[in-house]
């Protein structure tokens, strides 16, 4: 695979990611979105490194720590979804006006 492959595979990851994140108003598919976005960026990075590096175990080591830490995020912004779901009944970005109650 050649990395101009490659780097087509994310930039498209990231445009339907960009596209799902600003034109949704669900929480859950807006939090798909920022997971596309971050997979394509991720996968850029990875092709990026088995070109330069050669395959050095560094850039794997960095690939996932960077997977770990989307899980993580992931996590954080379903509890905060959850939460905000059982505060206010509100599953839409627009049903929610501010946060301060």
């Amino acid at each position: 695979m050649t990395l101009t492959i490659v780097l087509l595979a994310a930039a498209a990851l990231i445009g339907i990611g960009l596209y799902g994140a600003l034109s949704q108003q669900s929480f859950v598919m807006l939090m798909m979105g920022l997971e596309l976005m971050l997979n394509g960026a991720l996968l850029a990075v990875v092709g990026f490194w088995s070109q330069s590096l050669g395959g050095m175990p560094e850039g794997q080591l960095m690939a996932i720590i960077v997977m770990a830490v989307m899980a993580v995020e992931m996590a954080i912004g379903f509890a905060l979804i959850v939460a905000v779901y059982r505060k206010r009944q509100a599953d839409m970005t627009e049903s929610i006006g501010t946060l301060k109650q």
